[in-house]
């Protein structure tokens, strides 16, 4: 028989916290990696009532509250709004969160969090029972870099998906952490290689130096593993990237030419980084960061 020994049994600390904010500060979006799937689901349940929480969903194994910055009062009430989030602030480059709950809700909301990679510091409340608790978290203020890549394959060799993954997860760093990844189907041109796919990275970048060494890097990392001669890489830094959904329904509709993807690029404030033909699939890309499970049909709708 094995016998269990457990340091603390009531805390699964998440895998990690972070939060990207526009550039005014206003909007925010708490991303939450965690380690208990069922225990993420039941915060998102009650989260989701929360005042400043404009939407609540589960993205893979992480939680992500799209959110109104600023302080809200709560009214817990067992089972049906045991938990939330208090209040969201942003000073300087840092963003404190403060979550509260009740009974096994307040553990969750205090010491699970309180351990998760990128907390600079937290400060908790005695909490379990039947009494409501409250923990605030410290994490740096990210801003959110979107890169959309496309062409690295030919139709004998590569693959974009799985190439980008691999390299986004060499490059996830405190600095500038992996936050998603989505494929994107296009419009069967007559150049594709097979499935007529680009690929869309998130970032969460704490700085502009950040940034900088990011995109240098994974340039290089493209250059060196890339097998075609017209790989595409273009940038976003935007909190969010309506701007594209009008290009990349085009894109996803028809076939376009390289003049017209630079044309919207220039236009809507995008970096082309790698200027290949594979800029055209890249462009489209940015509009469906972290909608993995809609960028793949052709049929979905922005």
């Amino acid at each position: 028989m094995k016998e269990v020994e457990l340091t603390d049994p009531y805390t699964i600390p998440y895998r990690g916290i972070y939060v990207v904010c526009d550039e005014e500060n206003k909007s925010a979006e708490i991303i939450e990696h965690t380690n208990c799937y069922s225990g993420a689901a039941w915060s998102r349940f009650h989260y989701a009532r929360s005042p400043l929480i404009q939407q609540a969903r589960a993205v893979g194994d992480m939680t992500r509250y799209l959110m109104s910055t600023g302080v809200c009062d709560l009214s817990l009430q067992p089972s049906v709004a045991a938990a939330g989030i208090e209040s969201v602030v942003v000073e300087g480059d840092e963003v404190s969160i403060t979550y509260a709950g009740l009974g096994g809700g307040g553990v969750g909301a205090t010491k699970c969090r309180a351990f998760a990679q990128g907390v600079l510091r937290y400060d908790v409340s005695e909490s379990g029972g039947g009494k409501a608790a409250k923990g605030t978290i410290v994490v740096p203020r990210r801003e959110r870099v979107l890169i959309g890549i496309d062409d690295t394959d030919t139709k004998e060799e590569g693959a974009t998906w799985s190439m980008t993954h691999n390299i986004a997860t060499a490059l996830n760093c405190n600095e500038s952490v992996y936050l998603s990844h989505s494929l994107v189907q296009l419009f069967p041109v007559s150049a594709k290689t097979q499935n007529c796919v680009s690929t869309v990275l998130e970032f969460g970048c704490v700085s502009k130096e950040a940034k900088q060494e990011l995109l240098e890097d994974l340039k290089a990392a493209l250059l060196k593993y890339s097998v075609s001669d017209e790989t595409g890489m273009v940038v976003l830094s935007s909190f969010e990237a309506s701007r594209m959904e009008e290009y990349s329904t085009m894109c996803r509709s028809g076939e376009l030419t390289k003049d017209i993807a630079m044309e919207h690029a220039q236009k809507n404030s995008v970096d082309v980084w790698l200027d290949g033909n594979g800029v055209i699939g890249a462009l489209a890309s940015l509009a469906w960061f972290a909608r993995p499970d809609e960028s793949v049909d052709l049929e979905a709708k922005l």
